[in-house]
Parts: structure tokens; sequence; C-alpha cells
């Protein structure tokens, strides 16, 4: 049977920075018949739910609307991810645009004033960087 990992907000669980998830029935759709592989690269990596947001600034870091770097979860979470995603033969994953964890088109600016540019998230870099296919959906 095929295996794809997936960020666990899509298929509603509750980990989103602010408590709540991202369920998407397309990709409930997409995973019908497929052994799914749940990640929360934010929740790995040791971060609270609900958690202050966070976003990746200009030089590279990670900071929560505090000014807190949590840089260090980020990166515990992308490998721990990338730890899950070998261990259950998964090479395809599907995750949440947008996060800065699991953006794939896009992550907010570092700004914290909600606007969205172009660019990858700690763990979707990674994760392709180490030969995890990313399926674009529409999350």
């Amino acid at each position: 049977m095929e295996k794809i990992g997936v960020s666990a907000c899509l298929l509603g669980i509750n980990c989103k920075y602010n408590g709540k998830d991202n369920l998407n029935l397309e990709v409930l759709r997409y995973i019908a018949g497929k052994e799914v592989v749940l990640i929360c690269p934010e929740v790995m990596g040791g971060l609270s739910t609900p958690r202050i947001p966070c976003e990746i600034q200009a030089n590279g870091k990670v900071l929560n609307q505090n000014n807190v770097d949590v840089t260090e979860a980020f990166n515990l979470g992308k490998h721990l991810s990338l730890t899950k995603l070998k261990e259950n033969d998964c090479n395809q994953v599907i995750l949440k645009d947008g996060s800065p964890s699991c953006g794939f088109l896009s992550i907010y600016d570092g700004s914290f004033t909600n606007k969205l540019i172009k660019g990858q998230g700690v763990t979707t870099k990674f994760l392709k960087d180490n030969h995890i296919q990313v399926i674009h959906l529409d999350t």
C-alpha cells in the first residue's frame, strides 16, 4: 500500500498555532486508499497548541510574535518529521501552504502583518533537500 505523509492539521487535528485545524476535503479524497503518516513539525519540535504565531525572518531565524527566537524548535521539528517519514518509508508528503514549517509556495514575510511572500517553510525545504516529494494540492 502506498504511504504518504500529511500535515496533521489538514486531516482535522487541532494543532495549528491558534488551536484549530485546516481540515481539507481535497486532501481527504487524495489520500483515500493510502497509508497515512501524520506530522506536525511545530508540535513535534516541542511547541504548544495553541502557540504564539511564528514567522521566518530575513536572516533565516524563526521568531514568534513576542520576538522570542523559536528556531531551535523548528529545526528539531524538521528533523523529527524527516525521521518519522523515513522510518515509515514515505517519500511523498502533503503540507499546509503558508506555514512557517510547511509552506511550499508561500510563507508570511516575517513582519506579522499578514503579508504572504513566495518561499518555503523550514520543514518543507529540509524535506525537499532530503528527497521527499511535496505533493501540490490546494491547501
